[in-house]
């Protein structure tokens, strides 16, 4: 039977000369990488670990699993090259049996050097190299689960829904013996057959969202006269879902609205380097928003992640990082990584697209060569899998009759207008402008977004001064542009993290886009993140805004409240201000004492906070100028 065995633990790590001793997940850019300057350091370095033959009989496989190498790696084993990937986001295998001995040693070279073969090498975030997912090794006997057909799992879970009923076709792929499959609802059996074969679950539970992600799981056993060999299983759910181009998304034959965040994964002093708690974090984090989807940028993401949105019912757009920059040589590392996204991730319920670029025209080279791979890429997903809708996204400046943006079934843009560009009322221009020339398309908005840093404030916000204010300014509307269009098929904001993209230097902090409600350590939720709470989450709350806003002048100040509540009280200095009715955001222009403490009440909830009048504006809250720059440039 399958066994699997870390090796996490105990390795050398060498970088020009120099070694440590490290645990894995690990990266060598957690800082460089997060410092600015566009600076960090890139190239091959060397991992080394010595292991024992993990093997207890004379048949048994030994299988090489690498979750996460970024960004291409050489694997030896006793010298012997035994795997070569390129592609730093997804899961590699390497079938290692025939150069064991009792004791062994494993090394392997990682490079995240610049390379015009491998994806991604331009763009808005820090290639962080290193081990930075799990490494195991996993014994399996004579007769198992194919384990290196594109780091798939070896079984294949296809669900549909018919009528009230739910029918899975497992499929097993092996080398040789007979597949049994048992499909359980939590701990009962739901139906049972063999490979490939139809099962009929009567009045199936739909996964349907954040409502009730109802989950199956399919058990493939294989058997050899009888005995049994091997066993795998995967997590499923029975569900529809449609995209209407003047109705949007449809989940189980009714209207379900996409309202969401965009999620890099890496963390302050981690980069990618992360573990389950962390994924757990951001999966709390994200559902406290009230958010029903996530567009997981720029790559394949942990498969723990994906994992955790089918059990929360986040809804999910998956992409590879062919991003920004079209390169010819690496046409064909794009489609592997299509090919290793698919075959990966084929059966989780929340993902129902598959992402082929991100903002590819931005850098307009080799323009027949990209109209080509993208065709390409849009068939390959159609081929292997028929049941999701393909979809990009498109840079601000890509044209709306722009082919390339009517290449797959669905198409979103990544639009910051009233950040980059001046105006916020140029998204009303821009999607009717849109809509007039493309009134067929599956339409919706994949980043919009503003700095916002939590130690810079303003009484009057200005676009570009990266303040917390303008930030929460620019998402206010934003959310009452989208009321206005439920026809858009998703709206995704950018970012719902912070992260680190070293090329950077805004918001008086370099090497960070902080276009994320949440800052990059995951200990500050900025005021924009409670503005999409009263939007989104059912979840009682109040939140009495700029409590970070503590020094300010003049001879009156605005009070800011959002909350899901109908009704808002304000107190200061413990007299009551007043009460309002409203909905989402309430705001209170109060006279200004000397010292002001603030109470803010909705029913049985509360807030505080404090402003200090101040006789000259606190120049710790101004951006102070610098050599400002954004990755582009």
């Amino acid at each position: 039977m399958r066994a699997r065995y870390c090796l996490n633990k105990g390795w050398r790590f060498t970088k020009e000369g120099r070694t440590e001793a490290i645990d894995l997940p690990h990266t060598w850019n957690c800082l460089d990488g997060q410092d600015g300057g566009n600076d960090y350091w890139r190239g091959t370095c060397f991992y080394e670990r010595a292991f024992s033959d993990p093997r207890k009989g004379a048949d048994e496989r030994v299988f090489l699993e690498c979750k996460g190498v970024n960004a291409s790696c050489k694997a030896y084993v006793n010298g012997t090259l035994v795997a070569s990937h390129d592609g730093g986001y997804s899961t590699f295998r390497a079938d290692v049996t025939e150069v064991l001995k009792g004791e062994n040693t494993l090394r392997m070279d990682v490079d995240n050097s610049v390379s015009e073969k491998v994806y991604p090498q331009t763009a808005d975030f820090t290639f962080y190299g290193g081990i930075y997912r799990d490494v195991n090794l996993i014994v399996v006997g004579k007769k198992h689960f194919d384990l290196l057909y594109y780091g798939s799992s070896g079984i294949k879970a296809e669900a549909v829904v018919n009528g009230t009923d739910g029918v899975v076709t497992v499929t097993g792929y092996a080398n040789g013996g007979e597949i049994k499959v048992s499909v359980y609802d939590g701990e009962k059996v739901a139906a049972t057959g063999k490979s490939g074969e139809a099962l009929v679950i009567p009045h199936a539970k739909l996964w349907n969202g954040v409502e009730a992600p109802n989950l199956y799981r399919a058990v493939a056993r294989l058997y050899d006269s009888g005995e049994l060999c091997d066993e795998v299983s995967v997590n499923f759910g029975f569900r529809t879902f449609s995209v209407d181009p003047k109705k949007g998304f449809f989940l189980n034959g009714k209207p379900y609205p996409l309202h969401g965040v965009c999620r890099h994964q890496d963390r302050k002093g981690l980069g990618n380097a992360i573990t389950e708690a962390e994924h757990e974090e951001d999966m709390r984090l994200i559902l406290e928003t009230g958010a029903n989807t996530v567009r997981l940028a720029h790559y394949q993401h942990d498969d723990y992640f994906y994992d955790l949105c089918d059990k929360y019912g986040l809804i999910v757009w998956a992409e590879i990082p062919y991003i920004s920059r079209h390169m010819p040589k690496a046409n064909g590392n794009a489609v592997s990584q299509m090919k290793e996204l698919i075959y990966q991730q084929y059966h989780h319920p929340s993902i129902v697209c598959w992402g082929i670029s991100n903002e590819i025209t931005m850098f307009r080279r080799h323009r027949k060569d990209m109209l080509a791979l993208h065709r390409k890429l849009n068939e390959l997903c159609h081929g292997i899998d028929p049941s999701r809708f393909t979809v990009l996204a498109c840079f601000a400046m890509c044209a709306p009759f722009d082919r390339v943006g009517k290449i797959t079934d669905a198409v979103s843009w990544n639009l910051y207008l009233g950040w980059y560009v001046p105006g916020l009322f140029l998204n009303k221009v821009w999607y009717a402008f849109y809509r007039a020339c493309n009134p067929k398309r599956v339409y919706g908005m994949s980043e919009y977004g503003a700095e916002g840093m939590p130690n810079l404030h303003a009484v009057r916000p200005k676009r570009g001064d990266n303040t917390e204010e303008y930030q929460f300014k620019y998402h206010e509307y934003m959310l009452k542009f989208f009321e206005k269009h439920p026809e858009f098929w998703a709206t995704h904001l950018w970012n719902m993290f912070d992260f680190a993209a070293d090329a950077r230097n805004q918001g008086g902090e370099p090497g960070m886009n902080h276009k994320g409600l949440v800052t990059f350590d995951r200990q500050i939720k900025k005021d924009a993140f409670y503005l999409y709470k009263a939007y989104w989450s059912r979840e009682p709350f109040v939140h009495l805004c700029g409590k970070r806003f503590i020094n300010r002048t003049g001879n009156r100040f605005e009070i800011v409240v959002c909350t899901n509540q109908p009704e808002v009280e304000v107190i200061v200095n413990g007299k009551p201000i007043g009460k309002k009715r409203g909905s989402k955001v309430f705001r209170f222009s109060v006279e200004m004492a000397a010292e002001n403490e603030i109470e803010v009440r909705a029913g049985t909830l509360t807030d505080r906070g404090r402003v200090i009048r101040t006789k000259k504006p606190d120049s710790s809250y101004i951006l102070k100028k610098t050599n400002t720059k954004n990755w582009q440039k």
